[in-house]
């Protein structure tokens, strides 16, 4: 069988299992991305638009261990370190690239990650690369977590390190993780604690820092990861934690090391979002209001859900519904999306409803009417 063959064979069996996914182009109110402040829509603050002409309006030319070192890099650094109270900030190209490089830099061979099972792919795809011996606990479990770590204690050696790793605001579950607990069970334990910040940051705190910094937990975790991507609506993302993480990270991240820089002019994106995001509770009132009000729409609806976040999910089970339900909620004006493994487990197919601050009640109640014929 050629190569070929066997791509056509791997699709048609995707097809056959209703999983096969094309790319849609956007169309009708948003209830699919992570635009949760609805800062796509942003403009720029006056006076902050930069000189087309200057050397910000480049590409990043090289990794930022060569040429690609911008020194505007230093200063949105420095500005997301202050907004967190973390030593150092380092800034990375995605998520995905901060994720699995701080993993599979920080963790090897001879170590012991335990890792939330409705982790996010790209850190189950940084503890592949590290090679550390990785524990699966269930979804929030802290009692599993905890029965894990005694199960291991007696046997671990002086040089192994161990580390637990969960998501602060679950991407697909919509769900929180009881960080503080996490926090002691790590100490309790000699383990070091890092979360995906990814769908928290803007979202929460007195100024959206996320979290760990609502949660004033930010002294007792190893590192947090934020995207900008989300809730920020900025290209990018970086990696908070101490100025030794940083050193590490800069000399052993292959992520970093050899990763074509971002352009500079999308540091000075950074610098025109950051002070924004800081000083608007209004926005993030808007978003604990629009999602309390769809949640008791859903409920007053009988429409089972999880979680109390901004992402809600509506599980149908098998993909085929999920799929059918996404069709129908398009054709109704309404972009939601069908969520189907191996994104969530066999299963549990879903529509993936993510609310968004500037979402007006008089649409969300007509989405919960929409959903009621269905879930």
């Amino acid at each position: 069988m050629s190569v070929f063959e066997r791509w056509e064979r791997d699709l048609d069996q995707l097809k056959t299992e209703g999983r096969h996914r094309t790319l849609i182009a956007p169309a009708g109110i948003d209830f699919s991305s992570n635009d949760y402040l609805g800062y796509s829509k942003r403009t720029w603050r006056a006076g902050s638009v930069p000189d087309w002409s200057s050397d910000l309006c480049r590409s990043g030319t090289a990794s930022r261990l060569l040429r690609g070192h911008h020194p505007i890099w230093d200063e949105v650094e420095s500005a997301l370190a202050a907004w967190h109270g973390a030593e150092a900030v380092l800034m990375m190209t995605s998520g995905y690239a901060a994720n699995e490089g701080l993993l599979s830099t920080v963790a090897t061979a001879g170590d012991t990650v335990f890792s939330d099972q409705c982790n996010h792919a790209s850190i189950i795809d940084g503890l592949r690369l590290s090679r550390a011996d990785k524990v699966v606990f269930t979804h929030n479990n802290l009692k599993e977590l905890e029965a894990q770590l005694r199960r291991r204690v007696h046997r671990r050696n002086a040089s192994e390190a161990w580390f637990i790793v969960t998501e602060s605001l679950f991407g697909m579950e919509g769900d929180i993780a009881p960080l503080c607990q996490m926090a002691e069970l790590s100490e309790r334990f000699q383990a070091h604690l890092i979360v995906d910040e990814a769908h928290a940051t803007g979202c929460f705190g007195p100024v959206g820092s996320g979290l760990v910094d609502a949660m004033d937990v930010r002294g007792r975790v190893l590192a947090t990861v934020h995207t900008g991507g989300k809730a920020l609506a900025v290209p990018g993302a970086y990696i908070a934690g101490s100025k030794l993480l940083k050193d590490l990270l800069v000399n052993r991240c292959r992520h970093l090391i050899y990763t074509t820089a971002l352009p500079p002019l999308i540091g000075s994106w950074w610098l025109d979002m950051l002070p924004a995001v800081q000083i608007d509770e209004t926005a993030r009132r808007a978003l604990r209001a629009a999602t309390q009000f769809f949640r008791e729409e859903l409920s007053e609806r009988n429409i089972a859900t999880s979680g109390a976040g901004c992402i809600v999910p509506i599980l149908l089970g098998a993909d085929a519904a999920a799929v059918e339900a996404a069709r129908q909620l398009q054709e109704a004006g309404f972009d939601v999306r069908a969520i189907r493994p191996p994104s969530v487990a066999e299963g549990t197919a879903r529509l993936r409803i993510s609310i968004h601050a500037d979402h007006e009640p008089a649409v969300l109640r007509q989405l919960a009417d929409s959903l009621s014929t269905f879930a």
